[in-house]
């Protein structure tokens, strides 16, 4: 299968080499990450700027790094750079994306531009928590449970109407225990804006916090499912339409005269 690897923490992420360690034997991979860190920046596409892409001759797959965001990377890889993918894969990102974080998440934006195309997505995060030592993330057991979603499920994931979002307790794989298919939890937004004076002007820095302080006892949640051990595998869509509110306002489709 013809896979597209992106993420949001740039191209030199571990995530990114253990999802190529991983899938390189069994699958036709392309990478097409940022240049650099561009985590947080959700849907943003670049229109007012060139994009530059740079072929890594080091890389034991093709790959590009874009100077655009997740969302350019996924347009450019299926569209200019190669045969169009059967499937992209974006992250594994550095952290987890859970409940409210898609609204935010690089990561996961990746995955709408792929759905948008029309091309079956999963974003993948390692749920580890920002305090921990980089040397402590579990990347393979992040890899081979994406391994798994496609060899047991990929008729499922290839329908393109919706896209999915998978996070991965950030444990040794046989701690892990299993893959749960549930819904967004809900939390407030894990952080709060620090300000620091100088010269005569405020620098606000974000503090993050715990990312599992909400909804982390609620069945059938992501965050629920990862805090009790499992991978969390949510299925998301592009049409956003609340479909009660059509009804609460049929009223007004009428004649208002």
């Amino acid at each position: 299968m013809r896979v597209l690897i992106t993420n949001d923490d740039g191209i030199d992420s571990p995530g990114i080499r253990a999802l190529v360690d991983v899938l390189v034997g069994a699958h036709s991979v392309v990478v097409v990450a940022p240049s650099g860190n561009r985590s947080g920046v959700s849907h943003a596409i670049t229109s007012d700027e060139a994009i530059t892409m740079e072929r890594r001759h080091d890389a034991p797959v093709l790959s590009y790094a874009c100077s655009g965001t997740p969302a350019d990377c996924v347009f450019l890889g299926s569209t200019e750079l190669s045969e169009r993918p059967q499937l992209v894969i974006s992250g594994i990102n550095h952290g987890p994306n859970l409940a409210d974080d898609v609204n935010y998440s690089g990561t996961v934006a990746a995955a709408v531009e792929a759905s948008l195309l029309g091309i079956p997505a999963l974003a993948v995060s390692l749920a580890s928590n920002h305090e921990e030592p980089l040397s402590r993330r579990h990347w393979e057991s992040a890899a081979e449970i994406v391994d798994r979603c496609i060899e047991r499920g990929f008729d499922e994931l290839r329908d393109a109407a919706s896209y999915w979002n998978l996070n991965v307790p950030n444990l040794p794989l046989a701690q892990i225990r299993g893959i749960a298919v549930t819904r967004l939890g809900r939390k407030r937004i894990c952080g709060r804006m620090v300000g620091q004076e100088h010269d005569g002007a405020t620098k606000y820095y974000r503090a993050w916090e715990s990312p599992f302080e909400t909804d982390r006892d609620t069945v059938g949640t992501d965050i629920g499912a990862v805090h009790a051990g499992y991978a969390s595998l949510t299925p998301l869509l592009l049409d956003r339409t609340a479909e009660s509110g059509l009804e609460g306002f049929s009223l007004l489709t009428g004649d208002a005269r």
